[in-house]
């Protein structure tokens, strides 16, 4: 069994366009390896910095995200093995040790991509945006539009704004 600590810059974004951690960000990879009949038993976490816009507000936003894996990466004779018995299952691909390298790329997609939120927000009470004219609600909480119904427009136009003169 060894353990390794590892800071590596990823080569391609881990994400979706809303929200992804992007290609040459830092993640700290904490890895587990142990040997085992069917080839190397890997376990770790990865702890990296997600960013995106907030889907309410559209200001940038900084997630943390630490995830934890485990994957089994067979030798190549095992692994073949395995490719025959589940060729007809929808059972998790099969990692294989090559060169006795093990290639944590997809493994790390595949733990970080649906620990992400799929609607990522700045803060859990953002307010958003105006619907009506875009302006950010979180900076003006008391903005608002009057609106009209434009049944009663026409009436609007028969009051002053002096009420002494309304009252005939």
């Amino acid at each position: 069994m060894q353990e390794h600590t590892r800071r590596v810059e990823i080569p391609e974004m881990l994400g979706t366009d809303i929200v992804a951690v992007p290609a040459g960000a830092p993640v700290d990879i904490e890895l587990r390896l142990e040997s085992v009949t069917e080839g190397v038993l890997v376990s770790g976490s990865v702890r990296a910095t997600a960013t995106g816009a907030c889907v309410r507000c559209l200001d940038p936003v900084n997630l943390p995200v630490e995830v934890s894996f485990q994957e089994l990466f067979a030798y190549a004779d095992r692994a073949a093995h395995h490719h025959e018995v589940d060729a007809g299952s929808d059972e998790a691909e099969v990692y294989e040790l090559v060169d006795d390298l093990v290639d944590l790329q997809p493994v790390l997609r595949d733990a970080v991509v649906p620990a992400l939120p799929f609607q990522p927000v700045c803060r859990a009470d953002c307010p958003g945006l105006c619907s009506e004219c875009g302006a950010a609600l979180a900076q003006d909480p008391d903005h608002r539009h009057d609106a009209i119904d434009p049944r009663w427009a026409a009436l609007g136009g028969l009051l002053s704004d002096h009420p002494e003169e309304n009252r005939t």
